[in-house]
């Protein structure tokens, strides 16, 4: 089985100048866990995820420092936490997005599909053709196909 025989295609998207608030709704009013961020020509150039958006709620992790002879020497990297600050005080989708995300082609088998998303810890991909989204697959939708095969 390919990507193409397991997708979804009626895929629900946001632009980068989505408001925050606006993806929030589509994710919670759809049931799903994370939507593709594409451009006018419909390339994917970011994921939005609940785990993106959990950022907003958590407590930011100032990074720790020493000073010394009126320096200062940060122990955690200060780009981290520049990064987790953009995300949590986002308005628009592409601050809070999570750029360059991994996606596959419609005739990507699903076991490479599977093990993609295993070992980088995702949970969904877009799929494209000529850089276009026209579809997604989710691992619900590998579990799915798992039991069409049994």
């Amino acid at each position: 089985m390919l990507a193409k025989d397991i997708m979804t295609v009626d895929v629900i998207t946001a632009r980068p100048d989505d408001t925050v608030e606006d993806v929030i709704k589509l994710i919670v009013e759809n049931k799903i866990s994370g939507v593709p961020v594409i451009d006018e020509e419909r390339k994917v150039i970011g994921i939005v995820t609940e785990g993106d958006l959990i950022i907003r709620s958590q407590k930011l992790h100032i990074p720790s420092y020493i000073q010394i002879l009126g320096g200062i020497i940060y122990l955690d990297d200060p780009d981290d936490f520049r990064e987790e600050l953009k995300k949590a005080i986002a308005v628009k989708v592409g601050d809070v997005m999570t750029g360059n995300p991994i996606t596959v082609e419609e005739d990507t088998p699903v076991e490479e599909i599977a093990t993609i998303m295993s070992d980088s810890g995702v949970n969904r991909l877009p799929v494209v053709r000529d850089d276009k989204l026209v579809g997604i697959v989710s691992r619900a939708d590998i579990v799915r196909s798992m039991a069409r095969r049994d």
